[in-house]
């Protein structure tokens, strides 16, 4: 059956059987696609093609890690 004659087919059912018919479509996009997109994007990626990767770049404070961790726990730990 094709898109339009589904349409057409559900536009012919009274509104509480329309209803059902949405419920349905949506209990099926539930099972099926989503659980596919959920597959899709807990595959993994490497760190050079997350979205995150760079986003720091250009804070001063964080040009040296090491000493940024170690003020930071001073500041936290030994006052």
């Amino acid at each position: 059956m094709s898109e339009k004659e589904l349409i057409k087919q559900i536009r012919k059912l009274p509104s509480e059987a329309q209803q059902e018919a949405a419920d349905f479509v949506e209990l099926l996009t539930k099972k099926y696609v989503l659980k596919s997109e959920e597959a899709d994007s807990s595959k993994k990626k490497s760190i050079l093609e997350n979205s995150f990767r760079g986003a720091w770049k250009d804070r001063e404070d964080l040009q040296d890690s090491t000493k940024w961790v170690r003020e930071l726990r001073k500041s936290r730990w030994f006052n």
